[in-house]
């Protein structure tokens, strides 16, 4: 790795939290990841937007660990319980090739934040070794600019969630103060970076920022403000994924807000909103809460050969 990249573990500032703490040296900030890229799946994975997924798959890398600490999370076994084995810089640079080797349309970080500086080297490595698959970064959002501008060309597709409008919001749920101020930075970064939505003839992409709102039970009000600020900043610059398929986890089931679900008079209003704003670039959601239908086995799926035995 480049002493410039390696050195951002020393201190790390990685993220929004800017935690400082030296993962080199094995101190644990607030994601508690270590220095080491951890992962937990890698495999061709169907459930993204159909842009991205298409008949072929996404060649997704489930990263562990997280910035965020969301208390509805349905990745809660990697994001924070940390699950998941560590790779080396070549390690993970053999991935990439491996999902771009079974035809995946691209590659998808999920994640990723904290791991920047072995992802850029992993990415150069594969590239030099023949990688040419769009890379997408799929994040939560919360993101540092500084961060962001390390990967300008190296990322083709940005896939940031937008999850709250109201910071006291951000605040309950994510343990993210400034949540929303901070994303927003973030995402005009990106469309700075990658520009306009880019789709081949068959319909993948291949350039752009799909923003995903996952809407919550009962903040309706919360999402229309959502909405209004992306048009208001980006019009049809950008493609809204308007999700409802929050579905309450075990660990909110005693929330009054957490443990019911979107209803179909929430969704339905929120998608007529989204048209009045003229925001008509995206994707909606059919059904409602999904289960577990949407969340995959964390099984070390495509990392079994870097197990330690």
């Amino acid at each position: 790795m480049d002493k410039s990249l390696r050195s951002l573990y020393t201190r790390c500032t990685l993220c929004p939290r800017r935690c400082g703490v030296n993962r080199l040296a094995g101190e644990l900030g607030f994601c508690r990841a270590p220095a080491q890229v951890k992962a937990a799946r890698a495999a061709l994975h169907f459930w993204e937007e159909p842009c991205l997924s298409g008949s072929a798959g996404s060649g997704t890398v489930f990263f562990s660990h997280c910035t965020l600490q969301c208390r509805f999370c349905q990745n809660r076994e990697i994001s924070t319980g940390g699950f998941g084995i560590p790779i080396t810089e070549e390690q993970l640079c053999e991935i990439f090739l491996n999902l771009q080797a079974q035809g995946a349309l691209n590659i998808n970080l999920v994640t990723p934040t904290h791991y920047v500086p072995s992802i850029l080297t992993a990415l150069e490595l594969a590239r030099g070794r023949g990688l040419h698959l769009p890379v997408v970064y799929n994040s939560s959002g919360y993101e540092s600019v500084e961060t962001l501008r390390l990967l300008d060309g190296a990322v083709d597709i940005y896939l940031p969630d937008l999850k709250y409008f109201d910071d006291q919001l951000a605040q309950n749920f994510s343990h993210a103060p400034h949540y929303f101020q901070t994303a927003i930075s973030a995402i005009q970064e990106m469309v700075s970076q990658v520009g306009l939505p880019k789709l081949e003839v068959d319909g993948r992409m291949r350039k752009g920022v799909i923003i995903r709102h996952l809407m919550l039970p009962g903040q309706l009000e919360d999402t229309k403000l959502l909405l209004r600020a992306v048009a208001e900043r980006f019009g049809d610059r950008v493609m809204i994924s308007l999700m409802n398929q929050y579905t309450p986890t075990k660990d909110c089931c005693s929330d009054p807000v957490l443990s019911k679900t979107v209803t179909a008079e929430e969704y339905r209003e929120a998608v007529e909103f989204m048209e009045q704003l003229g925001l008509t670039q995206g994707f909606l959601q059919e059904g409602g809460a999904v289960g577990e239908s949407f969340i995959p086995s964390f099984s070390l799926e495509g990392l079994e050969r870097y197990c330690q035995k």
